[in-house]
């Protein structure tokens, strides 16, 4: 409810004629039934962008530690957050990582929308990093197709070091929908149909790195950015330490 009135009443209208977004590609964006749509991340506003776009509504993992932040205004956090649908998520890895996969898994199976960033966190320079196999991961588990989509102008509205969104149209481009399950099964294209099944049930490390792969090259043809084959987590880690 607090999406819908978000989006429709106190805040939809009044930022897309702010933003006066341009959108290409909508129509890949199925009306109904489970979909990942994956973007490109390179600004906080994206998460606004996004919605901001797509009819109907997407749901996004976000930082658990939205959710348990202390006091009266931790529960006000925590309340809109899940008003608006974002899933807490915990990124030290491990069981809780799984929890938050599973969760958004469930949302998938429940027929809805599910927006994902694969590189995990924002572009620390604008580039285009590696992407986590958890996108695939999702889509192989639900069998929902992914919607590559690219992003740009958002970095300009909010870069990493602005706190305040500047006034800027951006551009959204939808690409067509990939089956990521008749990805991997023509991987194993010489195989027998059981060997396709298994690969897709169980799927391999090297598959899953080529499926994620080819999202992101989908991904980067829309937005020309340059590639780094790295994780921005890392390359963020790095420069801090570097900087300390």
């Amino acid at each position: 409810m607090l999406y819908w009135t978000l989006k429709n009443v106190a805040l939809g209208p009044a930022l897309t004629a702010l933003y006066r977004p341009v959108v290409h590609g909508l129509h890949h964006v199925p009306r109904n039934g489970p979909a990942i749509i994956a973007a490109n991340h390179s600004s906080f506003f994206d998460s606004i962008a996004l919605p901001l776009v797509v009819p109907r509504q997407l749901r996004y993992p976000a930082k658990a530690e939205y959710f348990n932040q202390p006091g009266v205004k931790g529960k006000v956090m925590a309340g809109f957050f899940r008003g608006v649908g974002q899933i807490p998520t915990d990124r030290s890895g491990g069981r809780a990582s799984l929890a938050a996969l599973g969760e958004a898994e469930q949302v998938l199976k429940d027929g809805n929308l599910l927006g994902i960033y694969p590189e995990g966190t924002r572009s620390p320079d604008g580039r285009l990093y590696r992407g986590r196999t958890g996108v695939v991961r999702l889509a192989l588990a639900t069998g929902s197709p992914v919607v590559p989509v690219g992003l740009v102008g958002v970095d300009e509205i909010q870069p990493i070091e602005a706190s305040v969104p500047k006034v800027r149209s951006f551009t959204a481009t939808f690409d067509e929908p990939f089956d990521v399950t008749s990805f991997v099964q023509s991987l194993h294209a010489g195989e027998s149909a059981e060997e396709q099944n298994r690969a897709v049930l169980h799927p391999r490390r090297d598959d899953l790195r080529a499926a994620t792969d080819e999202i992101m090259r989908r991904i980067q043809s829309i937005t020309g950015q340059e590639y780094v084959d790295e994780y921005s987590s890392v390359v963020k880690s790095r420069r801090a330490a570097e900087g300390s």
